[in-house]
């Protein structure tokens, strides 16, 4: 289980000198082989949470504990090595890398031509046409980002961090999208997204608006609140 204990964090303003919130006392807990999807407008902290977890950024206060074990001192690599896994909004290009290379970096080991398909075909690509192309601007948006969820695919762990995985990926259905996400049911899933299909397919929803966490409940329980949230960006897939 994942748990935020009074989490909070904020930066210093550089014109006004003034600290600004951007979480402010956070107490939740992700639970094992549970999809939960984060939602809330632009600018509520969703992203921010994201990065907190995988320890790009410290909490200003408050702790964050894996299995009762407390890491919120943990460096990324530390993490990395726990279990976590991150998908970013916005895939990084690697100049002189190839997919293949990618794949295998992420795993951790030798890769053979079954086990990168394997990968490749769950965000559906076909493995012969892109493991030896290379992860730079010759490929899409729409590519880079599956190409890094399958990279998070064959990294593997115990905690997948997606932050708008749908993001770029018009052309792919989002019932493919779906698949992924069942495939890591037994895994502990954060997904920040926007998009009312990809919250069908969560088990708990967690609502976050002016830098604090509203509610959070079961699928069912959460959906009559956010069709009524005035302040909620809700996009529907269709207008993706």
């Amino acid at each position: 289980m994942l748990e935020l204990k009074n989490v909070s964090y904020s930066v210093k303003d550089e014109k006004t000198g003034q600290r600004q919130d951007i979480l402010k006392n956070v107490n939740l807990s992700f639970q094992d082989r549970e999809i939960s999807t984060i939602t809330g407008p632009n600018g509520s902290g969703k992203s921010t949470l994201i990065k907190i977890l995988m320890g790009f950024e410290k909490p200003t206060s408050g702790k964050i504990l894996f299995n009762g074990e407390d890491i919120t001192d943990c460096s990324v690599t530390e993490r990395a090595r726990k279990g976590f896994t991150i998908a970013f909004q916005q895939p990084v290009r690697f100049k002189g890398i190839s997919v293949k290379k990618l794949l295998e970096l992420s795993s951790g080991k030798k890769m053979n031509t079954d086990e990168m398909c394997q990968c490749l075909s769950a965000v559906g690509l076909c493995a012969r046409n892109y493991i030896d192309r290379y992860v730079d601007g010759t490929l899409s948006g729409g590519e880079l980002k599956r190409i890094e969820l399958a990279s998070a695919i064959a990294k593997g762990g115990e905690v997948f961090l997606l932050d708008e995985p749908e993001a770029g990926i018009d052309l792919w259905s989002f019932e493919d999208l779906v698949k992924v996400f069942e495939k890591l049911h037994d895994k502990t899933v954060i997904i920040v997204s926007h998009q009312q299909r990809i919250l069908e397919t969560a088990d708990k929803i967690v609502l976050f608006d002016n830098d604090k966490l509203i509610c959070a409940g079961k699928r069912e329980e959460m959906f009559s609140r956010l069709m009524k949230q005035p302040s909620l960006c809700w996009r529907n897939v269709k207008e993706s």
